[in-house]
């Protein structure tokens, strides 16, 4: 199964973010919550973006363009297969930086992808 990061993760029922870590951990995906609050989602604690994952396949960014900068080495450190901008996250520079990194950026909607059969 395609282990998932969530960057961006909340707490807070009504965000995207948090039904997305519920409906991967439902169909079975290990999941790494990241986040700037502490707390749990899904059963997995929030963490902050600090230790670098090396078996991440997808990190799919709930981050909007304005905020992500200070997380750039993180996600490129990571070295996951893709990353997916989720609608209001697109950002053609860190698009940019991932395909010259051999790193698939996918505009799409994680949740819809996962109702889909796409993911």
């Amino acid at each position: 199964m395609k282990k998932t990061l969530i960057l961006g993760a909340s707490t807070n029922s009504a965000r995207y973010s948090y039904l997305v870590a519920n409906k991967l951990v439902r169909k079975g995906y290990p999941i790494v919550n990241v986040g700037r609050k502490v707390g749990e989602v899904a059963g997995v604690a929030i963490e902050p973006a600090e230790e670098i994952h090396t078996d991440i396949d997808t990190i799919t960014l709930y981050v909007g363009p304005r905020n992500q900068a200070p997380y750039y080495d993180y996600i490129l450190k990571t070295k996951p297969k893709r990353v997916i901008f989720n609608p209001g996250a697109e950002n053609p520079e860190l698009s940019s930086m991932l395909k010259e990194a051999g790193i698939e950026p996918v505009e799409a909607c994680t949740l819809v992808m996962l109702n889909t059969g796409q993911y």
